[in-house]
């Protein structure tokens, strides 16, 4: 139920399934040109209109300190904090260079194997996206932050701090553990918290889980209210995303 337009898709916008059947984040198109992105729901079913963010950031795999790395070299490895982490978890993520050398670029992670802590012998290599390789030479003074696929392991909004970026709102019950589509663009009902005025700007947090209150200097803009808010209701917005 619900097809795409484009591209045409193996998976229904309607539907929850088990077996991955496009990549994390890919981009879809409805008739009505409402667009959409295909996720992997984290260990709680979604629920539909509630906004979902991104799995909650990993501080311990941020700064990290990385082996010399030539330029050209297909691989980074570095020494991650005391947090485990299983095979592929930032497979289709990223690796960003925050200190110079080689500060602001970013590199596609095409997988690595699992760690349980920092302490993992010669650090944890990171394999880069085909076709990639480093740019400017790394020492051990450069430093990467990891960074998960934002539709991979996808989770509610939280309330009153949000834990990761806002990626979508839900479109049908998506089992934990399995793929389906958020909408990020067009008009979706969405969950709502308070009374925002129509017309006005909305985003995650609020008091509610996965929902959106109006806008204020701290939140996310996600989208704009497309009649006057009523608390609790699931109502339109024009999502932005």
């Amino acid at each position: 139920m619900g097809q795409l337009k484009w591209p045409v898709s193996a998976q229904p916008i309607f539907s929850s399934d088990a077996t991955q059947r496009h990549p994390l984040g890919a981009r879809g198109e409805d008739i009505f040109g409402r667009v959409y992105r295909y996720c992997l729901a984290g260990a709680v079913d979604l629920v539909v209109g509630n906004v979902i963010q991104a799995a909650a950031q990993q501080a311990n795999h941020q700064d990290l300190t990385p082996s010399v790395a030539a330029i050209g070299d297909k691989t980074i490895t570095a020494t991650a904090g005391a947090t485990a982490a299983s095979a592929n978890d930032y497979a289709g993520g990223v690796a960003v260079i925050d200190t110079t050398p080689g500060i602001g670029y970013s590199y596609p992670i095409k997988g690595h194997d699992a760690w349980t802590n920092g302490a993992v012998a010669g650090g944890v290599v990171l394999q880069l996206g085909d076709g990639w390789a480093v740019v400017i030479a790394l020492t051990a003074v450069s430093r990467v932050s990891i960074y998960a696929n934002p539709y991979a392991r996808v989770i509610q909004s939280p309330v009153t701090t949000l834990t990761n970026v806002p990626v979508g709102v839900c479109q049908y019950i998506i089992t934990a553990a399995q793929y389906g589509w958020l909408g990020v663009h067009g008009h979706f009902g969405t969950l709502i918290q308070g009374t925002p005025g129509v017309g006005l700007a909305v985003g995650p947090p609020g008091s509610a889980a996965g929902a959106v209150a109006i806008n204020t200097s701290t939140n996310p803009i996600v989208g704009y209210m497309m009649d006057t808010g009523q608390d609790a209701k699931v109502e339109g917005v024009f999502w932005v995303l």
